[in-house]
């Protein structure tokens, strides 16, 4: 049970706090067993309200009156021309919202993913080829987050949008990018990026032959033939614009298995026990995933909605235009939700209410089907392939000093 002692106190959390950086997993819980709002705050930020607990986290995700919106990101400066497609779906709500995402929906349904299993098997497969051929002569050790974690999504996506194959060298440079976390070097990218969505489209347009039609789902085969056929069918469904910047969003986005398939392998390299349970059981793979991702998924922190009319907030009175995130870090490990939670258990009984690593509500990850399949195909691959997969040792997984995405800048392991 949790302990109440300080129950009804707010917490201030101070993000720049090294505990933060060390810890993300400790110093959330404290604040969640405090009480369910509390305040983050750091040097230069204006600070925000965050909801620590499962089910009012679960309940702010789907709030119409806290709203994304432009200022929930960190828009990068571009040039005048590319501004018309920055203002990509995650910054919607409302009808505006709804209607982009019911166009893209269907391409990212878990019926499509399963069907698309083969082909993410077979990329796998060639990843980890490549990745004994990367391990060191003379100890067997490899950076698995780079040499294999970087690349599966961006492999994965542009097959599942329909990249042409000669464009997606670029593609990968640019999610090498968005996967470093460079803020800077990204903002750089920026007319490359939609210069490469302009290309993908036409060429699309010029050609359209099926991509990977073998193992393509009922209908379109990718994502790009399903928007230009719903374009060509009715011009009004979706404007150029809006399918350059849909094009160039799914693609970067898509990059979110990376972090979340190294901190898999961390973690269970961390539990040894589980790791056997694992191997033992290939079985208990799909339910593991959904362990992994609560217990050590990347998202910290939501994405912050802002207040559209002053709010009453568990005891805390929120005003018109105020930030407010949900703490999912600690919402993911509630005793209120989950049972014995703080502990990693690949076997655990799929709950009643699931985790909230892809969110809740209308702004639930629109790939959480694909990331699920490339994370289960990667880590059973894995597995399968080097059974005596083992840490190289100590400091061989360096963590990102970052208080919003637990994430990894390397994983050096021994095959």
């Amino acid at each position: 049970m949790p302990d109440t002692k300080d129950e009804g106190r707010q917490p201030d959390i101070q993000l720049s706090d090294p505990e933060v950086m060390r810890d993300p997993f400790a110093v959330y819980g404290r604040a969640r067993e405090q009480g369910p709002v509390a305040r983050l705050t750091a040097p230069g930020f204006g600070g925000m309200w965050a909801v620590t607990r499962h089910a009012e986290a679960r309940a702010l995700l789907s709030d119409p009156r806290f709203e994304i919106r432009t200022d929930s990101f960190l828009r990068p400066e571009v040039p005048d021309d590319c501004v018309p497609y920055m203002r990509t779906m995650a910054e919607m709500s409302g009808p505006e919202h709804l209607r982009l995402r019911r166009l893209v929906a269907p391409a990212f349904s878990a019926r499509r993913a399963a069907a698309f299993r083969p082909r993410i098997e077979a990329i796998v497969d060639r990843l980890l080829d490549e990745l004994a051929g990367h391990a060191s002569p003379e100890d067997g050790t490899v950076d698995l987050l780079t040499h294999f974690a970087q690349h599966l999504p961006m492999e994965v996506i542009c097959e599942w949008v329909g990249i042409p194959e000669e464009d997606r060298p670029q593609w990968r440079k640019y999610g090498a990018t968005v996967s470093a976390g460079a803020g800077a070097e990204f903002a750089a990218a920026i007319p490359g990026i939609v210069r490469g969505a302009k290309e993908a489209v036409e060429r699309r347009r010029r050609e359209p032959k099926v991509v990977g039609q073998d193992v393509a789902p009922t209908g379109a085969a990718d994502l790009l033939g399903d928007l230009i056929h719903a374009q060509d069918e009715d011009g009004d469904r979706l404007s150029d614009v809006e399918m350059v910047t849909l094009i160039w969003h799914v693609v970067l986005a898509g990059q979110s298995p990376t972090p979340l398939v190294a901190n898999a392998i961390d973690a269970l390299l961390a539990h040894p026990e589980q790791l056997a349970a694992l191997r033992a059981e290939p079985s208990l793979m799909p339910g593991a995933v959904e362990e992994l991702t609560r217990w050590t998924g990347p998202t910290l922190l939501s994405i912050p909605r802002y207040a559209a009319e002053e709010v009453e907030l568990h005891g805390v009175r929120v005003a018109k235009g105020d930030a407010v995130t949900a703490l999912v870090a600690a919402a993911n490990r509630d005793p209120r939700a989950f049972q014995d939670p703080e502990r990693l258990d690949v076997r655990r009984t799929a709950p009643a209410t699931p985790h909230l690593s892809f969110g809740h509500g209308p702004h639930f990850c629109l790939g959480a089907s694909v990331a699920r399949i490339q994370t289960e195909v990667a880590l059973a691959g894995l597995l399968r392939r080097f059974p005596d997969l083992a840490p190289a040792g100590e400091g061989e997984s360096r963590r990102a000093m970052d208080p919003g995405t637990w994430r990894l800048e390397g994983l050096l392991v021994r095959l």
